[in-house]
Order: C-alpha cells, then sequence, then structure tokens
C-alpha cells in the first residue's frame, strides 16, 4: 500500500521528500548541452539547483522532483536519482579543504537578450544555436531596442557576430557586389538615420557605450568572435573616423591611430589598426592571419582555479575536459600582447601567445569574451549551414558558452574574484 501511495505521489508530479536528483556533467552526460537546459528549467520553475563545480565535470543536483525527472528522459540527459544521504555525503567531500570543489546554489533564472540583427546574414551565431538546442529562452534585441533602454529588462546579453565600427564587417573586397551585402548596408544605413545618426558608424558607437553602460551598471555580457576586437575598437575610436570611403562616404581621420583612447576599452590596449579597406581585418588584437597553426594543432587549454576562492572563473570553465579543440572566425584568438593587466585568462595557447577565452569587470558587471566562431566547426565559412548540435551534444567549446549562460543565476554572497 505504501509502495502504491509512493508511485501515486510521483505519477502527481509531488516531490519525493528525502530524494534528490544528480545530473552528472563528466563524460558518463549523454548530453551536456541539454543538461544546461535542464538546469535553466528547475530554476525557472521555482526551485533551487546546486552547481557541483569541478565535482564529475560540474555536476547540478536539485530535489527530486518528478515533472525535472521528466523532462530529463525526454531531452535525454543522463540523471540519477539518490537519497539524501548520498547528496550528503556529497556534500561533504565538496566542502573539505583539501579538495578543489565548491556548491554553488543557482536561485533565479536570468532573463536572456541576444543582441543580433533581426533580418538574414549568412552565417548563423553559436550562441542563438546552443541556446534554442538547449531549450533556454531568450529574446532577440538589436540596435533600436537598445538605443531604446530596453536593456534594463534584461541580465545578460550576447553579442552575436557584429562589427561595431561602422565598416559592415569589413567584407567589401570579397563580399561587395554580393546581395547580401549590398542589403546590409542599405539596412544599416536607413536605421542609422531612423535613429538620428549621419554614419552607421556613429549608430554603432552609440550601442557599444549603452552596452558598456549596462555592464557598469551590473549586467552580464557575452560576446564572441568579432563582436568582442570591433567592441573596443569602437570605444576607442570615438573620437576619431577610421572608416575609409567605402564605408562612411568620408575618408579617415589623418592620424587616426594615435588618438585612439585606450582608457574606453574593456580588455585591449595599444593595438594597432588595419587600415587597408579590404583587407578582412580590424587591427593586430586578433591573431587569425598571424598564428602558424594546424588544425589537428589547434587547441587551448582551460585553467583551474580555486573554486572555493574564485568561483566565477571556476564557474565559467567548468567542463569534462581541460583542453578544448580550437576554432576559427572572423577574430579567432586574442594577442597577448595587447591585453590589459587587469583582464583574466581563462583559456589560452601558450605556445603560440595567444588567449582565447577571457574574463573581467567593469564597475558592478563582468563580461566574458570567447574567440572563435563555432566551437564544433573549425572554419565555417560564409554561407556554410548551421552546425546541427544534435551531432555535439557533448562539446566541450559550447559548454563554455552555456556555463556563461548560468553564471547569473548563481548566489551572490558566493561571487568572488
Amino acid at each position: 500500500m505504501k509502495k502504491i501511495f509512493f508511485l501515486l505521489l510521483i505519477m502527481l508530479g509531488v516531490k519525493a521528500f528525502g530524494m534528490k536528483i544528480l545530473i552528472p556533467m563528466d563524460e558518463s552526460q549523454t548530453n551536456h548541452l541539454k543538461a544546461y537546459g535542464i538546469a535553466y528549467y528547475i530554476i525557472e520553475h521555482g526551485q533551487t539547483a546546486d552547481w557541483l563545480l569541478n565535482y564529475r565535470g560540474g555536476s547540478f543536483m536539485t530535489d527530486y522532483d518528478a515533472d525535472v525527472a521528466a523532462q530529463c528522459r525526454i531531452r535525454n540527459v543522463s540523471f540519477k536519482q539518490i537519497s539524501d544521504g548520498e547528496a550528503n555525503n556529497i556534500l561533504t567531500e565538496i566542502s573539505r579543504n583539501d579538495v578543489n570543489m565548491e556548491r554553488v546554489p543557482l536561485e533565479k533564472a536570468p532573463k536572456i537578450a541576444v543582441y543580433a540583427p533581426k533580418t538574414y546574414k549568412p552565417w548563423d551565431d553559436a550562441v542563438m544555436l546552443v541556446l534554442t538546442y538547449a531549450e533556454i529562452p531568450y529574446t532577440v534585441v538589436y540596435d533600436e531596442e537598445i538605443l531604446n533602454g530596453e536593456l534594463q529588462k534584461y541580465d545578460w546579453l550576447h553579442l552575436h557576430h557584429e562589427d561595431f565600427t561602422g565598416q559592415h564587417g569589413k567584407f567589401y573586397a570579397m563580399y561587395k557586389n554580393a546581395a547580401w551585402y549590398k542589403n546590409q548596408v542599405r539596412e544599416y544605413e536607413a536605421l542609422a538615420a531612423k535613429m538620428g545618426y549621419t554614419k552607421v558608424s556613429k549608430l554603432k558607437l552609440a550601442v557599444a557605450k549603452t552596452i558598456k553602460a549596462f555592464v557598469e551598471n551590473g549586467g552580464f555580457m557575452f560576446a564572441m568572435c568579432s563582436a568582442t576586437d570591433s567592441f573596443d575598437i569602437a570605444l576607442a575610436a570615438e573620437n576619431t573616423d577610421i572608416c575609409h570611403p567605402m564605408f562612411d562616404g568620408d575618408p579617415v581621420e589623418p592620424d587616426c591611430q594615435n588618438k585612439l583612447d585606450f582608457s574606453k576599452t574593456f580588455a585591449f590596449k595599444d593595438f594597432k589598426l588595419e587600415m587597408n579597406p579590404n583587407v578582412y581585418e580590424y587591427s593586430d588584437i586578433d591573431a587569425t592571419r598571424t598564428r602558424k597553426v594546424n588544425q589537428n594543432d589547434d587547441f587551448f587549454t582551460l585553467f583551474e582555479f580555486s573554486a572555493k576562492w574564485d568561483p566565477v572563473p571556476t564557474m565559467l570553465c567548468q567542463n569534462h575536459v581541460a583542453v578544448i579543440d580550437g576554432f576559427m572566425g572572423q577574430t579567432t584568438s586574442y594577442n597577448k600582447n595587447v591585453l590589459k593587466s587587469n583582464v583574466l585568462i581563462m583559456g589560452e595557447n601558450k605556445a603560440l601567445n595567444e588567449a582565447r577565452y577571457i574574463h573581467g569587470e567593469i564597475g558592478k558587471g563582468t563580461w566574458t569574451w570567447y574567440g572563435g566562431h563555432d566551437p564544433a566547426d573549425y572554419t565555417h565559412y560564409v554561407g556554410d549551414p548551421p552546425t546541427d548540435l544534435d551531432a555535439h551534444p557533448n562539446s566541450p567549446g559550447y559548454r563554455l558558452i552555456l556555463n556563461n549562460v548560468l553564471f547569473p543565476a548563481a548566489k551572490k554572497k558566493k561571487m568572488k574574484t
């Protein structure tokens, strides 16, 4: 009779007292990417989940709930039902001073915005792909929404593959006759005029400054590929024109390189602009053209941080492997010689003197930048189809993106850097 009653409780979705769900994130996990979606689902529905840093690859644990268990089964996410006693043994192990582990409660689902154009672009965005795949809700915003003050609705902002300098991605040499490129230029110029700006570069600068204020006021910002270095370049070039006539109708300002203000940037200093408009590169921040490595030898290593004393970078680096396969992008990696001293490197290729995964604080908020375009596609050229993440459910490179998505949910008293 008791067994029947217990089964009825489970069928009705009632919590089973004295039980927990453990979602392992080591090599045993069938779908790492969807596991993050389960963690988000738990906190989105008012429950608390514990992020067990460095325990079996950064596992998740929560009170047993039949609905959560059902979601795991539906999404093919490995989980284990354990007793309170087993859970306490895990927490006791994690709390030991001689192990590099920590328990971080995840309490509130962050409201997520993705900065991306609403119209066609001939490439996809890794963050949008993985958020959709993991079933984590997000809202697409672009220049108009940002300049109209809508960022205040969100906790976390991702910057899509973007050019904040007003040079239209420096695609001119290769794609100036392509229909998509011509349409994009027309759309950007029309939007700039609608918002009261004489140039696209001025519109994008205003957007970059608004995003900077969002971070300074406590927002979480994540960006990849060209949205990272072009963002800093736009901020540094606030008071000088670095755009050639094919981009904005007038010449570059003389001696613009020496008029850059590096005090306004997030991550980079003393970089040199690429002033040839026919070269597909913004500056020497990016090492894409200078790095000498073949695909088989292209990788980067995650740093190991103290989970108890440095939980923020520890969260951002959770993974089931420490070495991540490299992947290319318009901005692939960062020349370490132009990094500011307060930038935290979380992933690097030491032999190439390049950083791939960096983090920092601005005001009350934080930013994290990740070099490359698609962690599961080494080159991913313009026009390539979107990556099918069903073929990459355990991608360590994509896990780094999702670490950033959950990071704002962490209980704030644990956030020490």
